[in-house]
């Protein structure tokens, strides 16, 4: 008979699947605001700057917490602290429902950031230690897809209870889901494969083996002889090094920082559009309420479709290189930030505009969080992927109080270019960072390695 330790399980995509609800319900609790502003705007008399404001405070609480959270990630450890966090998010989101002013609104907010900030880091800590290099990509575009998803439901759900209930009530019901995901983390995920009773041995050793350096391009031959690795890796920079393995290393490393650069322009463009779409919805194409919340669920729709397809390209087609589809997204979004300037009137073609922008913003949206896994040893990954997050969390407060500001002295073809801007600098910035190689494989090594892995049906590979 045999022995059960000995066969491979696949606990690890449970943890994926508990991954994915909890960052959902992370997302709906700082998506629903942007859905009520039109209803709270006028019984508080709120300016554009005003919601702006209140929008990032949301991500200035959200981006002073990643820094610390990495190092006590590090230090302590990650199951308690996210437990801890998720909590105190569902409570926070309670209070915004609770508030009785402004300045308790924007107070609310704050909290929410501060709770709910190190959920993100708690997350790809877990991905960096319960997936393989070869997986890890896929495992961050289903993460990053879930904080997409949450936006794609949000908007007509928020609008069904504010027609049935009223603004408050959307937070009331809000708040729950993210105890019960608590629970759930608490009682079925921790912090190590090996430390799971549900995780036999053969996946723990399928786990931490070492994958091959990626030097061949496509995931099957043919792939290879159409993308020649010599021209790609010269234009992406591809370069050998030895991983960061100190905090001074992860400090001073200009990959590292122009990484979070980048992130910081690109997600202030995701969340100046969660902000303000619907606004832009209901004030200038004057949809009803029901509309808007179908409408404005598009984007995210196809952010859900980017990131798991851009997660894919960077796993398979680009073999672990994560550069190509950050470069792809940079660039196609300033050409989509121009398409919205001539946005049809017509509900269905701009669900489709705004779907098609959705997807291409988040082809290569996963990958910033995955690039410090190729950069840092294994104990210093929160710590770089707390500082890409800050740079992120950083635009997230950036972006949609400069939007607000743009609106109270302009128009909204201002703000669209203001977005293709972010999203040119993002271009600029990715090509100032290296596609880091790890030092210690030669060349004809890395080749049997990963010829070896790329002639493997492909349900061997996904196994």
């Amino acid at each position: 008979m045999e022995d059960k330790s000995d066969a491979r399980t696949g606990y690890r995509w449970i943890v994926l699947a508990m991954i994915f609800l909890t960052y959902m319900i992370a997302g709906a609790d700082r998506a629903n605001l942007g859905v009520v502003i039109p209803t709270i705007r006028n019984e508080y008399h709120l300016s554009n700057t005003d919601i702006g404001a209140m929008a990032s405070l949301f991500y200035f609480g959200y981006a002073v917490i990643q820094i610390p959270s990495g190092y006590f990630f590090s230090k302590v450890g990650i199951r308690g602290i996210l437990v801890g966090s998720m909590v105190l998010t569902s409570l926070s989101t309670l209070f915004m429902g609770l508030a009785g002013s402004v300045f308790q609104l924007k107070a609310a907010r704050a909290i929410l950031g501060v709770a709910e900030g190190p959920i993100n880091i708690g997350i790809v800590s877990i991905i960096n230690r319960w997936f393989p290099s070869q997986e890890k990509g896929l495992a961050a575009g289903v993460f990053i897809s879930a904080i997409k998803f949450s936006p794609a439901f949000v908007p007509p759900l928020c609008a069904l209870l504010l027609l049935k209930f009223g603004w408050r009530d959307v937070f009331f019901i809000f708040a729950v889901p993210g105890l019960i995901s608590a629970v759930l983390w608490f009682w079925l995920v921790r912090d190590e494969p090996k430390a799971s009773r549900f995780v036999s041995q053969s996946e723990v050793d399928y786990i931490k083996a070492p994958a091959p350096i990626p030097v061949a391009v496509g995931s099957t031959k043919e792939g290879a002889a159409r993308l020649k690795p010599s021209w790609i890796d010269r234009m992406i920079r591809t370069k050998t090094v030895s991983l960061l393995s100190t905090n001074r290393a992860v400090l001073t490393s200009w990959n590292v920082w122009g990484c979070a650069l980048g992130y910081f322009f690109l997600v202030g463009i995701t969340y100046a559009i969660m902000t303000w779409v619907p606004t832009y919805l209901v004030s200038v194409k004057h949809f009803s309420v029901l509309k808007m919340g179908a409408v404005a669920s598009a984007p995210w729709v196809g952010a859900i479709v980017g990131n798991l397809v851009g997660g894919w390209l960077s796993d398979r087609v680009f073999a672990g290189r994560r550069k190509p589809v950050m470069l792809i997204t940079s660039v196609a979004t300033v050409g989509m930030m121009y398409a919205l300037l001539y946005a049809p009137n017509t509900p269905v073609l701009l669900a489709l505009l705004f779907f098609a922008a959705g997807v291409l913003l988040n082809l290569g949206y996963s990958t910033f969080l995955v690039y410090p896994m190729g950069i840092a040893t294994r104990d210093k990954v929160p710590l770089a992927a707390s500082i890409v997050n800050t740079g992120g969390s950083l635009g997230g407060a950036f972006a949609p109080f400069i939007v607000g500001l743009i609106l109270d002295q302009s128009g909204w073809p201002w703000v669209f270019a203001f977005l293709a801007a972010c999203s040119a600098a993002t271009f600029l910035l990715l090509l100032s960072i290296i596609e880091p190689r790890i030092a210690g494989l030669k060349d004809s090594e890395a080749d049997t390695a990963l010829s070896q892995i790329r002639d493997k049906p492909l349900v061997e590979r996904s196994a």
